[in-house]
């Protein structure tokens, strides 16, 4: 992983992380940011679910999908690298492609956010007011765990290299958007659990993609999958048991 399109390309993650990581600072902090004149951090914070603010809140959902997803492609980014020998045009073509998928989910996720938000089931800040909408997305992405078309997603993203080899002269670009269609089948679930964990929550996010890298991993990421989805439903059970009670 060498090359200015790697450093290019980590460069990306790791701003999206320091963004994700400005937006998400404490009252206290942005309040200290202020004086010493960094009031990006208050606008950056201020999302603010309203037709208004739809974009910013794309945004957000944008640098999520950023530095969360773009971490779990690294292995396939690489083996497309390895694979063409034609150097950054190609590989940037493929990584804008599995990157377009992923603003297409978070145009999808902000609505979403949009609509909980009007409906009094998220907080501002996407954080999730309802037990029971808490205890139906973790039922939902643990039954997901078990689904033939979680499966299927994740045999492809186990082995790219039969994955690439099979629809290599679709180029990069298509193929970036068939990587990120079937990492997308993956993980929308799983990104569905921020209004759970906190859209602003940096632990959750964290947690989020080392599960969802290790996931991707032929060796490891078969005995992670259906613990997963057995720990999401027994989550989803405890929230409803407390909600109801």
């Amino acid at each position: 992983m060498t090359g200015w399109h790697w450093l290019s390309l980590f460069g990306v993650i790791l701003l999206a992380w320091g963004l994700l990581y400005a937006m998400a600072l404490p009252d206290e902090m942005r309040a200290a940011g202020r004086v010493y004149g960094a009031d990006f951090l208050a606008s950056l914070c201020a999302v603010t679910p309203d037709a208004a603010g739809f974009l910013r809140v794309t945004l957000m959902w944008a640098l999520m999908s950023a530095a969360m997803m773009a971490p779990t492609a690294l292995p396939a980014f690489a083996t497309y690298d390895e694979l063409s020998h034609t150097g950054q045009t190609r590989f940037g073509a493929l990584v804008g492609g599995y990157m377009a998928i992923w603003l297409g989910f978070s145009v999808f996720a902000a609505a979403l956010q949009m609509g909980f938000y009007q409906a009094g089931l998220v907080s501002a800040f996407g954080d999730s007011r309802s037990g029971l909408l808490s205890a139906a997305l973790l039922a939902m992405a643990g039954l997901y765990q078990f689904s033939e078309m979680k499966e299927a997603c994740l045999s492809k993203c186990r082995a790219p290299l039969t994955f690439f080899m099979q629809h290599w002269e679709e180029g990069p670009w298509r193929n970036g958007l068939r990587l990120g269609a079937v990492c997308l089948g993956c993980c929308w679930a799983l990104m569905l659990l921020a209004f759970v964990g906190g859209v602003m929550n940096i632990a959750f996010m964290g947690l989020a993609t080392v599960i969802m890298v290790i996931e991707k991993l032929p060796d490891l990421g078969r005995w992670l999958t259906r613990p997963l989805g057995y720990a999401l439903l027994i989550g989803a059970g405890v929230m409803a048991l407390g909600t109801v009670t």
